[in-house]
């Protein structure tokens, strides 16, 4: 049915679309919200510092 090199090129894919759907997913599920609430964190103490110089 396959010869070796094509199931060794088969493993190679399937490792390759593992690996990148699980990137995906920990991105997806950790770095992004981390960065997205870090930003807001960091926006939000801009805003009260400069609310507190203007007054």
């Amino acid at each position: 049915m396959f010869d070796f090199d094509q199931y060794l090129g088969f493993l190679a894919f399937l490792s390759i679309l593992t690996i990148g759907f699980w990137l995906m997913i920990f991105l997806i599920t950790f770095v992004v919200p981390y960065w997205l609430t870090g930003a807001l964190l960091e926006w939000l103490k801009e805003r009260k510092e400069s609310n507190k110089t203007s007054i």
